[in-house]
């Protein structure tokens, strides 16, 4: 059984249609990468298998269960953090965090040492502790990153979760994903523009553009295959038919 499986999927809006029957695998323990360019489709797949939005057409299954059909047994599954996630203001990262564990787990041991492990992740020492109106941008998208893996969710969607940092922050959040995917063997679906960016990230990789897959498959095969020396040069090779 496959950790993620999509097949065929379509996603119209109006007379958009943003999916065009796209296909896709990810084993249990790996890290995914949806890449292409803004506009792509990635964040209305990850929106689907989520269970924010509804398919028009096609299937997409986490360990098995339809999105569609299984939603709320979907959601217990995952964590998501979207693109555009935001920030109480008057609370603290760690009354946050503190919430969000006691959302999942309730008053108890679990909750704690979600807790502990939230504010490990976040890494933001002192600072942790101030309302989160103060934050940077790349402040509250760690702690948003933190509060997505604490949890220890089976799947783990996480939607462009470097926007917003620096080259030394973007750094610590991939190395932080790839050493919690080994440790619990979590498995990850990351989307973003930057495909240098996840290259070193992603063991599996599926390019998408204009809400079609042009590719899927391991980085180190895929760049074999094709004769590149990157993600960003397949894609541009793919997108100009091979030329």
């Amino acid at each position: 059984m496959f950790a993620v499986e999509v097949v065929d999927l379509v996603k119209r809006f109006g007379h958009v249609e943003a999916l065009r029957g796209i296909s896709f695998t990810v084993e249990e323990g790996e890290i995914f990468g949806l890449i292409g360019p803004n506009g792509a489709g990635k964040t209305t797949t990850f929106r689907i298998l989520a269970g924010l939005i509804k398919p028009t057409a096609g299937t997409a299954k986490v360990f098995g269960r339809d999105v569609d059909g299984g939603a709320e047994e979907v959601k217990r599954m995952i964590s998501y953090l979207p693109e555009d996630a935001g920030a109480y203001r008057n609370i603290t990262g760690y009354e946050y965090l503190k919430m969000v564990s006691e959302i999942y787990f309730g008053k108890g041991k679990e909750a704690e040492e979600a807790l502990e492990l939230g504010i490990k992740l976040a890494g933001l020492g002192d600072a942790l502790y101030e309302k989160m109106k103060t934050y940077s941008k790349g402040m509250k998208r760690r702690v948003q990153v933190a509060r997505a893996l604490m949890v220890k969710p089976k799947v783990s969607i996480l939607d462009e979760p470097t926007v917003g940092l620096d080259v030394i922050y973007s750094t610590e959040v991939r190395e932080t994903v790839k050493r919690f995917s080994k440790e619990y063997g979590l498995t990850v679906l990351i989307s973003s523009h930057n495909m240098l960016e996840v290259e070193g990230t992603c063991e599996k990789v599926a390019i998408i553009n204009e809400g079609r897959i042009l590719t899927e498959g391991y980085v180190k095969d895929l760049l074999s295959e094709h004769g590149v020396k990157n993600l960003e040069e397949l894609f541009i090779k793919l997108v100009r038919g091979g030329k």
